[in-house]
C-alpha cells in the first residue's frame, strides 16, 4: 500500500512512538546519497507496513556520505517481530543490490525524554538537523545532563534554535539531541560564536557524560524524504 512521501521533518513529539530507532549509513561515495534513502524509502512505501510502525524519515549529511534513518514505532516487542520475519525473508533489499558497500554500524533504540522548542517552531520548518551524541553511564546521567542542557537553553535562547529534542537510549549508555535549526548558517554561526563552551563546561562537571568520541565533527544534516504510516494522534 502506497503512503504518502513528504520533505517534512518528523513529528518528534507524537505521544504514541514508545520506541525510536536511528541508524546512520556511511556510503561508498557521494554520488550515492540520495539513490540510497530513495531506495529505502521506496521499499517502506510499497511493503506492506505494520500499524506499528509510525513514521520513517531519511536525513542526508552535509558531507555527502551519510543517509540517517528515523524511525518511530509504537514499541519495541512490534518492532522485533517484524524484524524477525524480515530476517526470514530471503529477499535482498533492493538497497544492497543496487548500492554496493554500504557500511551500517547498527540502530540504536531511544525513547524521547525531553524537548526544548521555541514558539517560531510551530511556524516555521526546520531547515537542518545536526545530532550531537553523548555516552552516559545510566538513566540518572542521562536525565541529569538533558536537565541541566535544557535549563542552558531555555536562558540563553539560542538565535535560530528551533528546537532541541533530547532522546534516551534504551541502554542507559547515550544521549541523542534532536537539534532542529533554523537552517544550517545559524548553527555555524552558534558553533563559531562559542555557543557550545558552556554546555562543555557543564558536561565537565557531570559524572557519567562525555561526548562520544566517534566522529571529528557533530554530524549535521539536511531533511529529505519522510513517510508517515499512521497519522499522529
Amino acid at each position: 500500500m502506497a503512503a504518502p512521501i513528504t520533505c517534512a521533518f518528523p513529528d518528534v513529539r507524537r505521544a504514541d512512538a514508545g520506541t525510536i530507532l536511528v541508524s546512520s549509513w556511511t556510503l561508498p561515495a557521494p554520488g550515492v546519497q540520495k539513490q540510497a534513502a530513495d531506495l529505502v524509502i521506496e521499499e517502506w512505501e510499497h511493503q506492506e507496513r505494520p500499524d506499528a510502525m509510525l513514521s520513517f524519515t531519511t536525513f542526508l549529511s552535509e558531507n555527502g556520505r551519510e543517509v540517517l534513518n528515523y524511525a518511530q514505532w509504537t514499541d519495541d516487542d512490534s518492532h522485533r517481530e517484524w524484524a524477525r520475519a524480515a530476517r526470514c525473508s530471503e529477499d535482498i533489499s533492493r538497497v544492497d543490490r543496487m548500492v554496493l558497500g554500504i557500511e551500517r554500524p547498527g540502530e540504536v533504540r531511544y525513547s524521547l525524554y525531553r524537548s526544548y522548542a521555541t514558539e517560531e517552531r510551530a511556524e516555521s520548518t526546520p531547515g537542518a538537523l545536526v545530532t550531537p551524541i553523548f555516552e552516559t553511564e545510566g538513566p540518572d546521567s542521562q536525565r541529569a545532563f538533558i536537565d541541566g542542557v535544557i535549563a542552558i537553553l531555555e536562558r540563553t535562547r539560542p538565535p535560530g534554535l528551533l528546537a532541541a529534542h533530547f532522546h534516551t537510549s534504551k541502554d542507559g549508555r547515550r544521549v541523542l539531541n534532536h537539534a532542529e535549526w533554523r537552517d544550517m548558517s545559524a548553527w555555524r554561526r552558534f558553533a563559531e560564536s562559542g555557543g557550545t563552551v558552556e554546555l562543555g563546561m557543564m558536561i565537565e562537571g557531570l559524572e557519567g557524560v562525555t561526548p562520544a568520541p566517534t566522529r571529528p565533527s557533530v554530524p549535521r544534516y539536511l531533511p529529505y524524504k519522510s513517510l508517515v504510516n499512521v497519522a499522529a494522534p
